[in-house]
């Protein structure tokens, strides 16, 4: 019965290069499918195949899941990872239209407050990792800029088998040991067997990079992970004798290289620019607040040409949370207030 809307998704999946992952998706579209028939039946079968192929194309599908889809494929990763960037880049703006809700700097309990909303069951374990690329100790407790978690975030999310392997070979040439195997982990990242994080702290400052590298590009060649592109790498660690660890997180982290062949997220330069979102913000706030939605060099005149469109009234989302922040407004006074005496 099915047969017809699944060959027809199959082809839509293809059409976004997804290939090595079709079966992913078909497999959580008819588990979702299922799981909400009775909704589902209101509208038909295909338009909800059409629907979901869609948000995974547009890279939406990934909102509110558990962690274990949300990390299932590269491109749930680098989606997630767009996700959390257009979600709560207003966080790190210095200023600007919506400074209001900014926090400037945040510690990694924050940050991972912030991935929970959009995954509820995403693990700390990951976001301490991530923080501790930027501040090369475990002074959880330390503030950070959106920008720079954001950046070792994406490095530590994305690549996290890649990262575990590599931890497990610096250990062994910290060691005095050239691995002769490749460690690829076999269970999901964030579940994985803990290890020690490696000690930098050795008088001979981390290990050779040519031998590091050496280990690496094997790595690379074997690992049916995502690695980071080998030629980026060679680079990276031909321009010193010896690297450390941390040293190498925070390498790939601030490579703009590396950032562009992963696709997610922007240059660091362009990071807080993103007009589609800020339109969009524009629509939600005007509808929100009963306003018209006008540019900042609009005259009143203007305003009052636009036309006026009756809509009917529906239940929305943001309502209450609207009505709530009046109320907050009025009884507690501004969110600098709020905000300074917080801190």
């Amino acid at each position: 019965l099915l047969a017809p809307y699944i060959l027809t998704s199959v082809s839509y999946c293809l059409l976004f290069a997804a290939q090595r992952h079709v079966l992913t998706y078909m497999e959580d579209a008819v588990s979702q499918l299922l799981e909400n028939r009775e909704d589902i039946s209101q509208y038909g079968i295909a338009r909800f195949f059409t629907e979901y192929f869609n948000s995974v194309r547009q890279g939406t599908h990934i909102l509110f899941r558990e962690f274990s889809f949300v990390q299932a494929t590269p491109h749930n990763r680098a989606s997630f990872l767009r996700t959390f960037w257009r979600c709560f880049r207003t966080v790190g703006k210095n200023g600007g239209k919506y400074s209001s809700i900014c926090c400037y700097l945040l510690t990694a309990q924050e940050y991972h407050c912030l991935l929970q909303l959009l995954c509820p069951d995403f693990p700390m374990e990951l976001t301490q990792k991530a923080a501790r690329i930027v501040l090369m100790d475990d002074a959880m407790d330390c503030l950070m800029s959106f920008s720079d978690f954001l950046f070792a975030f994406q490095i530590q999310f994305y690549y996290s088998e890649f990262l575990e392997s590599v931890a497990a070979i610096y250990q062994d040439l910290l060691a005095g040991k050239n691995p002769n195997t490749v460690i690829v982990p076999t269970s999901s990242s964030g579940q994985h067997r803990q290890r020690q994080p490696p000690n930098d702290c050795n008088p001979l400052e981390g290990v050779e990079a040519s031998l590091f590298y050496q280990c690496l590009e094997s790595l690379c060649d074997r690992s049916k992970y995502s690695c980071p592109p080998s030629a980026l790498v060679k680079e990276m660690l031909s321009s010193v004798q010896r690297m450390t660890f941390y040293g190498f997180l925070m390498a790939l982290a601030k490579d703009q290289g590396i950032n562009r062949a992963l696709g997610a997220l922007p240059d660091k330069g362009d990071l807080f620019l993103d007009p589609a979102m800020d339109q969009e913000l524009e629509k939600l706030v005007a509808q929100v607040s009963g306003l018209s939605v006008s540019g900042p060099a609009s005259s009143s005149a203007d305003t009052a040409n636009m036309p006026v469109r009756n809509s009917p009234r529906i239940n929305s989302p943001w309502k209450p949370l609207h009505h709530r922040r009046k109320m907050d407004a009025e009884s507690e006074g501004s969110n600098e207030e709020t905000d300074s005496s917080e801190n």
